[in-house]
């Protein structure tokens, strides 16, 4: 992936052709870019699998090929000059989406394979296991959005050709695709995108346990996250918080509403997940006493093994 990434950076210098608003090489270089961190993140969490491993190991590669054949699609229908998603334009074009739409379900099912055997780990420290078990669990939740794109569109249905029409199903809610955007995400300015709760879901896989190292290495200065008990209840809190956030994006998508545009409600909703979660992040440090450093060697083991964890 990271190999398909650069050849798609590449094409977006070299080739200036357009579909659908974007330049036609950025989608293999979005979803080349996404896989490398997910698969990164997926291939750190199977190695802290306490039983299963061989049922993860498949799974893993189940992933794998499915990204690739994935990414085989996509990457071919830009050579094509082409549309991957929600092409029905021939009979070749809609076999290829089909295609690609068994390879996201299986790749779904991998992850979710993982996600099990994860639930299922011993893994010695709880903050560490439940950033995973989180993380996962939001990932897969997020990945269930691209589901929900190649649904057809109100618009679509009430034209009422879906026998004869050349694109079933849209990322965008509210606008047709292809509208302006943001730059470098691509996301629509103009309506809701569902592929934002789908980005946001998804790379919960890596920012949830990236939370939790952030607490290790801020603990050498802050003695209250040595205390595996604050660091665990931090991270349910800011799993709570990460899938309000969600929740949230996806509520907004769904009302055609784009995301720099945000209306009263959505601001209101947004300023309330902010206030609950640092009034739970306070509880959580206020209420726990900070770990005193004493001449004791028990004390200094202790902080000693939780700072190595």
């Amino acid at each position: 992936m990271a190999v398909m990434a650069l050849g798609s950076a590449v094409g977006l210098i070299v080739d200036d052709r357009v579909l659908a608003g974007s330049a036609i090489w950025f989608k293999p270089f979005k979803f080349a870019v996404s896989f490398v961190v997910y698969a990164l993140a997926l291939a750190w969490m199977l190695t802290l699998l306490t039983r299963g491993r061989r049922v993860g190991w498949w799974a893993g590669t189940v992933v794998v090929l499915s990204g690739l054949g994935e990414m085989a699609i996509i990457t071919g229908q830009v050579v094509r000059g082409k549309r991957s998603h929600f092409n029905h334009a021939t009979p070749f074009d809609e076999a290829l989406f089909n295609t690609m739409a068994v390879t996201v379900v299986v790749l779904w099912t991998g992850t979710l394979v993982i996600a099990v055997l994860l639930l299922r780990a011993r893994i010695a420290d709880r903050a560490t296991a439940w950033a995973i078990r989180s993380g996962v669990l939001l990932a897969l939740a997020g990945a269930g959005f691209g589901f929900q794109m190649t649904q057809p569109t109100s618009g679509q249905r009430a034209a009422g050709n879906l026998d004869t029409a050349d694109v079933i199903g849209a990322h965008s809610v509210g606008v047709p695709d292809g509208g302006p955007s943001m730059p470098l995400t691509g996301w629509s300015t103009a309506g809701g995108d569902l592929r934002i709760p789908h980005f946001v879901g998804m790379h919960a896989l890596q920012l949830l346990p990236l939370f939790l190292l952030a607490l290790v290495a801020l603990s050498s200065r802050f003695p209250r996250l040595r205390d595996p008990r604050v660091r665990l209840r931090l991270v349910l809190v800011a799993s709570g918080a990460y899938a309000a956030v969600v929740a949230l994006v996806t509520w907004q998508a769904l009302r055609g509403q784009p995301l720099i545009h945000p209306d009263g409600a959505t601001l209101g909703a947004a300023a309330l997940i902010v206030m609950v979660t640092a009034a739970c992040g306070y509880g959580v440090l206020k209420s726990t006493p900070a770990l005193q450093k004493t001449d004791s060697d028990s004390t200094s083991d202790y902080a000693d093994k939780e700072l190595a964890a």
